[in-house]
């Protein structure tokens, strides 16, 4: 299993694509050089999302993309996807591992150290560590953890750990100066006026 070698993660939500069909959002955001999609569409049911992702492999495939599936442990391993992303209401990390193998790679969404360090201790892959800044989006886990608490996080894990939540082109910089691995994101690019031209913006940020 090959470790993470992206430095953007871009998470879905096509409630945010301003009426936009998600694939084409997605299409143009590959386009500007995303390499990694988590599929998070929780509202969906089995079969739709199941439907969607077939499409969303397809994309991710022509463009040398890894897609992950939230939660769905079925459907990533259904469609051959690079992995899932799990969290505190999800399946246990060791059950994921059983099913997936140790080909495939297991994402944990944290909202603290001792969250991070258990995710760790389970067999996690990598983290995404949030929220960071204020987002709507995630609103519902809490006041932002804030970039002292990313620091944190960073030095006392040895996976390699995301921002997410409010993060954007004017952030980017004090979010790498943490030692973070990247960042994950929604709307600065699913609700970008211009997803291809935002993504490339956001990639350049992240690696000059």
């Amino acid at each position: 299993m090959s470790p993470p070698d992206f430095d953007l993660y871009l998470i879905t939500d096509r409630l945010q694509t301003r009426g936009r069909n998600l694939l084409w959002v997605l299409e143009r955001a590959l386009d500007g050089g995303v390499r990694a999609v988590q599929l998070r569409e929780k509202d969906l049911g089995g079969k739709e999302l199941f439907q969607l992702a077939e499409k969303a492999r397809a994309l991710c495939q022509r463009y040398g993309a890894r897609l992950f599936i939230n939660d769905r442990v079925d459907i990533a391993l259904a469609l051959d996807a690079a992995g899932v992303q799990l969290g505190r209401a999800s399946i246990p990390i060791q059950a994921a591992r059983a099913l997936l193998g140790p080909q495939k790679l297991v994402g944990y969404s944290a909202h603290g150290l001792e969250e991070a360090r258990a995710a760790q201790e389970t067999g996690a892959d990598f983290l995404l560590f949030g929220p960071v800044y204020f987002t709507p989006s995630k609103a519902a886990y809490g006041s932002p953890q804030g970039i002292e608490a990313l620091k944190k996080t960073v030095e006392n894990i040895a996976l390699p750990v995301y921002a997410i939540g409010g993060i954007s082109r004017d952030n980017i910089g004090a979010v790498r100066r943490t030692g973070a691995r990247g960042v994950a994101l929604i709307s600065s690019i699913i609700g970008a006026e211009d997803p291809k031209k935002s993504a490339a913006s956001l990639l350049e940020a992240l690696r000059g």
